[in-house]
């Protein structure tokens, strides 16, 4: 069974991935890079999803010399111009701060209305091989919604507890995690990549 490495230390990202792949039917041996302690944290420096995906797996498919897929993602709102984008997570300053993040988002759409408070959750899934032919591969999953005025729902994190998903009556901290990962834009990003990945 081919071994892949995804690039994050987070358990429960693995987990879910190694989910999302199996029902896919894929049978790949999924590891985080925690099972490689030498390979260096990568800055997102790129400024679109799948440059910063892309970034992250060529790295660490060259640091351990294994195919490697990475994502990125973010919520991208209509009315701030495709904003927060791939700052989604470092919105209000500093990086992973949900409260803040979710706080600034709302007031600044404060004065916006319903017609107009259209939203998407983008993800960028890549692959990555090692070695100067090895494949370099971006594909992209989305869902669109709109931006509620105030939190529901505890489940989720992020800005999920104000993304209505277009159809739903229900947010996607109201969904069960089963749920969401059924229509969520990383399922949706890893299931176009999925048949490419070497097996």
């Amino acid at each position: 069974m081919q071994r892949i490495v995804l690039a994050t230390r987070n358990a429960h990202k693995v987990g879910e991935l190694r989910a999302i792949l199996a029902e896919l039917g894929v049978k790949v041996d999924l590891v985080g890079v925690t099972d490689y302690p030498d390979v260096p944290d990568v800055a997102e420096t790129e400024l679109t999803f799948g440059g910063n995906a892309l970034l992250k797996a060529t790295a660490v498919a060259e640091a351990t010399g294994l195919p490697a897929i990475a994502d990125d993602s973010g919520i991208c709102v209509d009315a701030l111009n495709g904003m927060p984008g791939i700052f989604s997570a470092r919105w209000a300053g500093k990086h992973g701060e949900d409260a803040a993040n979710l706080d600034l988002l709302l007031a600044q759409m404060g004065d916006v209305p319903d017609e107009h408070r259209g939203a998407q959750f983008v993800c960028a899934a890549a692959l990555a091989e090692p070695g100067p032919d090895g494949r370099r591969l971006v594909r992209e999953g989305r869902i669109e919604g709109t931006l509620l005025r105030a939190r529901r729902g505890t489940s989720g994190f992020g800005y999920d507890p104000v993304f209505l998903p277009t159809g739903s009556e229900l947010t996607t901290a109201e969904l069960t995690p089963e749920a969401k990962n059924a229509v969520s834009h990383r399922r949706r990003a890893f299931e176009a990549l999925a048949p490419l990945l070497p097996l």
